[in-house]
């Protein structure tokens, strides 16, 4: 039985290039520049970028932001790669990429990816995640082509198989957010957006949401379909959560005590082609009593609440390893 959400660790390539960027500063210097970022996200003012202004700063934010970044990309990926199995990717362009985890987590989720492009408007991330990539074992990663270039919907659209955009449609003024969505989603064979698992990092995934179904895409995930999201605005929002591995490294630039920490996200994924959708969707961590589960769901018909007992045998047994985030039924209890 599953007793804890997966880890998704750092390939160990990329946490060996990391920690030994990090180790060129001294802690305290790499400690100030996380808590004047740290100071900057929790004023949540969406027209404003992180201030990355050194190369101790750059540094510190890869080594504060990375692994979490990482860590929310690959659950979106893999659970896109269960939700469309015949999608192989050559291409992907990671737009607003930063230092790149994107690359790195689509690369583990689909070995068939054979170019990969990050585009970044600040030149010493661009620098970082070119050396980060040099390290990296995946060919893919480590010819990466990196291109300095803002989110300019006025330019050719991003033409590739996969099209990132993780944890940047909150740094854009609200009225261009439409048209970057429009320009993103113009030649992907599949668009995949992130954003920080809080009411407004939702606001902003439902309101792309219904514009990519307007646009005629069809959603892979999370949502079981493509009507109107049942989650009362304002009242409640949809997020999911992955689990990362701290080194010690790690819990020292974010004065952690805990071994692991829990990343909150909210995505939609969209693609041109038909997925293989799930019928329901996990939307809280399930109540698992004595001889019962309780699981939220999302589904066609709305939010439910579905309980499983032991009298329903193998729904009952998947139902005691179910997670939040995990499509329901799974495919095994409907064989």
């Amino acid at each position: 039985m599953r007793e804890s959400p997966v880890v998704a660790a750092l390939p160990s390539d990329l946490r060996s290039a990391l920690d030994a960027e990090l180790g060129r500063y001294p802690q305290t210097r790499l400690t100030q520049s996380v808590e004047r970022l740290s100071a900057r996200y929790r004023e949540n003012n969406p027209a404003t970028a992180p201030i990355l202004s050194t190369d101790a700063d750059i540094a510190a934010y890869a080594g504060y932001r990375m692994p979490a970044t990482y860590a929310a990309v690959h659950a979106v990926l893999a659970e896109a790669a269960l939700r469309a199995p015949g999608f192989a990717p050559r291409t992907q362009i990671d737009v607003g990429g930063g230092t790149g985890a994107a690359i790195w987590a689509a690369a583990d989720v689909w070995p068939s990816l054979e170019e990969s492009t990050v585009v970044e408007q600040v030149p010493g991330a661009i620098a970082l995640g070119q050396r980060l990539a040099g390290n990296a074992g995946d060919k893919a990663v480590r010819g990466s082509t990196w291109r300095r270039g803002l989110i300019d919907p006025a330019a050719p659209a991003p033409d590739a198989d996969l099209v990132t955009l993780s944890y940047v449609l909150g740094e854009l003024p609200e009225a261009r957010r439409a048209e970057v969505v429009r320009w993103l989603s113009a030649k992907a064979g599949m668009l995949v957006l992130i954003e920080p698992g809080t009411p407004a990092g939702y606001e902003r995934i439902v309101e792309a949401r219904d514009q990519l179904v307007g646009l005629g895409l069809s959603l892979v995930a999370p949502c079981p379909h493509e009507g109107d999201c049942p989650i009362p605005r304002g009242k409640d929002w949809c997020h999911f959560s992955a689990r990362l591995p701290r080194t010690g490294l790690h819990r020292q630039l974010k004065s952690g005590t805990l071994g692991f920490e829990d990343e909150k996200f909210s995505y939609v994924v969209a693609s041109r082609t038909e997925p293989e959708r799930a019928d329901g969707r996990i939307l809280r961590h399930p109540v698992k009593r004595k001889g019962m589960v309780s699981l939220a769901l999302c589904a066609e018909t709305g939010l439910t609440e579905t309980i499983v007992t032991k009298r329903h045998g193998t729904a009952y047994r998947a139902a005691r390893d179910a997670e939040w985030g995990d499509p329901w039924p799974p495919q095994s209890t409907r064989d």
